[in-house]
């Protein structure tokens, strides 16, 4: 009785309340007798006022706004995910995104589609939001300058920015001269107009330019470090200008602007002499605890939010005020770490792609429709490289830079990106662009951000180089070279564990350990703390086990490629690497997820045609494993780790004849390790191979006491638990997984070697 206690309580409380309220309502159907009661009921039917009542659902400003919202996302993912399989910066791809869903080519090709999923009243909300995102990303962008950087590396570094404002600032305002009659719009003045030009070809994407220097590992050298500086001096410099120029804009004359710039010049002091020194007590005090409460929280948003609303009740726009809140943050980088994770997810994955889109609605290419727009947009699209490019170079060489890291500069100076997409914008809400020119230079933005990484590519091969952080081993054909790949840290300590009892006696090694970030994930300001946290654990490992090792840390957009490319240019013998977790197993949505990835999934569908999909059929791989193992041109090891503390005693399953080269790795274990190894053979196949029974024989006689033969077929529990790792060919894995054997799920950690 007691366990069905609360069902019955449940029950009758339900049952009980259930019977008031129908006694209720029935009595209050007695009210309705002096009332005049619209009844909602049609004569379209049933179905009728079903349909009408989801039509009506649909058209909800609520319901358009998120299915707006669901689309941008999907579509900008995908976008960005094409372009980074391409080398190039996502942020093309979700500009493009946006390009697709405007007029340009939705609104063209399917305007019932477009007029329903866009319609011109719900465009008020996209916009707001869209401002929200912007405001939120430019605290993010004001956070990530490393202003200490400025300090220290500022000479020549300011020089070079300043001549790659100045000098495409000019060339803009010279483009104006000869294009305002035609394109600037009525009744704006020549100055306005002029000065938005001017700035708009002299932005540089600093996010861009330092995602680009990450993921090429040149951070760590003196031109990565120059060019930093540079890209940090030039946005805090182009915003400044960007901010008169608004006032001006907004003013009419220069001279009534100045109670606009007097003002502005008021607010900075504030922020920097008032604002800055309180928070920094904050950041003082809570800096070093694992977590920031909410009240502090709290007080960093308000401030974000005030100093958005002052600069734009000034006159020099929300996103000046973000900017500046970003930039006075506390100068911790652990405090830093942890607002921009709280801001970034929500500023770049939701609300930043709306803003690209609804650049997009606005971005009409149909409206270049005659050779001669297209010879003035390219004529832009010259005065802009020309300006940026080849200014930051001339300036960089001046100040004693070879030509090849001049160019170098140059080129990611000459990055663009979505800073000038917010300028342009802001132009165009200004009414100081036309859609015509506005469109124009939104093509500039993309050709410029486009060419970046061709135009680095070219300079490395121009001038026979490579960039400052490929990590290539030298070839001496002695040594046993093993890099480790690790995305965790007790991963990444399994994995030395093994390479160290592969090694640990030889002389001539090297084990390298390498940990990749996702670009997108690292910040120029806390870049040599993020790197240092990632390989404490295993260089204290490393210590234990008297095992010297080699670190590199990269940003990149594309972990598996990365991976392949390193083992590949490396000329590494060994390649080990964690397995990971594969999201489309265990959930039938999941599946069906996973098989969808399978068709649109452009790498799977080469693999297909060139035989490799075969290859990881059966196998719980999850898709990044995949890829590496399709990638990679040498042995690879994928650790399935289940807490491998030792490598003391091994078991080897042997399926087939083909397992002969696990031999190597045997006769390693036991010379380095002094392993014990027992080796599983239930179809006999290491007396019918004769170099893997020569192998065996020979290791017996040095070592009898580390090999020993078993034939069962039958695997016991109190086996398994005695072994520290099971060691298996791929090929042999898919034979065990085929045949399910029932000892499986207890089998300790295993490595997978793919010869």
């Amino acid at each position: 009785m007691k366990k069905h206690k609360n069902s019955i309580f449940y029950l009758m409380v339900n049952s009980v309340f259930f019977f008031f309220m129908y006694l209720i309502i029935n009595k209050g159907k007695t009210l309705e007798a002096n009332e005049t009661i619209v009844s909602p009921i049609s004569d379209k039917g049933s179905w009728g006022d079903f349909i009408a009542s989801m039509l009506h659902n649909f058209q909800d400003p609520l319901a358009i706004l998120l299915a707006q919202i669901i689309t941008i996302i999907l579509v900008a993912r995908i976008f960005g995910w094409i372009f980074k399989k391409i080398g190039q910066p996502s942020v093309i791809g979700e500009i493009i995104a946006g390009i697709v869903l405007g007029p340009s080519l939705l609104g063209l090709y399917f305007p019932e589609v477009s007029a329903a999923l866009f319609p011109v009243a719900s465009l008020g909300n996209l916009k707001f939001l869209s401002q929200i995102g912007l405001i939120l990303f430019m605290f993010v962008i004001g956070m990530e300058l490393d202003l200490k950087v400025l300090k220290n590396k500022a000479n020549e570094a300011i020089v070079i920015s300043h001549a790659s404002i100045i000098i495409p600032f000019t060339l803009g305002i010279g483009l104006a001269y000869f294009v305002y009659n035609q394109f600037a719009p009525e009744g704006v003045k020549f100055l306005s107009f002029s000065l938005f030009m001017g700035i708009a070809l002299s932005i540089t994407a600093f996010p861009v330019l330092a995602r680009i220097v990450q993921e090429r590992g040149i951070h760590k050298t003196k031109l990565g470090a120059i060019v930093i500086t540079c890209a940090a001096a030039d946005d805090i410099t182009a915003w400044c200008i960007l901010a008169v120029v608004i006032a001006i804009v907004k003013a009419g004359t220069f001279v009534s602007s100045l109670y606009i710039i007097m003002l502005a010049v008021l607010y900075v002091a504030a922020m920097i002499y008032i604002v800055k020194p309180f928070l920094k007590r904050i950041g003082d005090l809570y800096g070093t605890k694992d977590s920031i409460v909410k009240p502090v929280v709290a007080i960093f948003f308000l401030v974000l939010i005030v100093s958005s609303y002052a600069t734009e009740v000034i006159g020099i726009h929300a996103l000046f005020g973000a900017f500046m809140a970003g930039a006075i943050m506390p100068d911790v980088p652990k405090f830093r770490t942890i607002f921009i994770e709280k801001v970034e997810d929500v500023a770049l994955i939701l609300l930043l792609p709306l803003f690209f889109v609804f650049t997009g609605l606005k971005t009409e290419i149909g409206l270049i429709n005659d050779p001669y727009l297209w010879k003035i947009t390219g004529f832009i699209i010259l005065v802009a490289v020309v300006g940026k490019f080849f200014g930051s170079a001339l300036a960089a060489k001046f100040v004693g830079q070879s030509w090849r890291d001049s160019f170098t500069i140059g080129a990611l100076m000459n990055t663009r990106g979505l800073m000038e997409l917010i300028v342009l914008n802001i132009g165009l809400e200004l009414k100081v662009l036309t859609p015509e020119i506005f469109t124009m230079m939104v093509i500039m933005a993309l050709v410029t951000t486009f060419m970046t990484g061709p135009a680095l590519d070219l300079i490395n091969y121009i001038f026979n180089t490579k960039d400052g952080g490929e990590h290539v081993e030298s070839s001496d054909d002695t040594k046993f070279r093993i890099l480790i790949s690790f995305g965790n840290n007790e991963k990444g300590k399994s994995l030395l564990r093994i390479a160290n009892s592969l090694v640990k006696k030889q002389k001539n090694t090297a084990v390298t350990v390498m940990h990749l970030s996702l670009s997108d994930e690292v910040h120029s300001f806390n870049l040599e703390d993020k790197e240092k946290n990632s390989f404490h654990p295993l260089v204290e490992e490393s210590q234990i086990l008297k095992q010297e090792i080699t670190t590199i840390f990269k940003a990149t957009t594309d972990i598996e490629t990365e991976i392949a490319d390193v083992a590949n240019q490396g000329d590494y013998d060994l390649l080990l690497i964690g397995l990971g977790k594969s999201i489309f197993e265990g959930t039938i949505l999941g599946k069906v997820i996973g098989f969808t990835t399978r068709i649109i999934n452009p790498d799977r569908l080469i693999d297909k045609f060139t035989g490799k999909e075969g290859l990881f059929e059966n196998s719980p791989f999850d898709e990044r494993t995949r890829q590496i193992l399709s990638k990679t041109k040498m042995p690879i090891g994928i650790l399935i780790d289940k807490d491998l503390q030792q490598v003391n005693q091994l078991f080897i399953p042997i399926f087939s004849s083909e397992d002969y080269f696990l031999m190597d790795y045997v006769q390693k274990l036991i010379y380095n390790n002094n392993c014990k190894i027992i080796l599983l053979d239930v179809n006999g196949k290491l007396n019918t191979n004769f170099v893997m029974n020569s192998a065996i024989q020979s290791l017996e006689q040095q070592f009898p006491n580390n090999i020993s033969l078993i034939t069962d077929k039958i695997i016991k529990k109190d086996f398994l638990d005695q072994q520290d790792l099971m060691l298996i060919s791929l090929e042999s894995w898919k034979a065990l997984v085929d045949s399910r054997s029932t000892w499986l799920s207890g089998v300790p950690s295993v490595l997978i070697v793919k010869q």
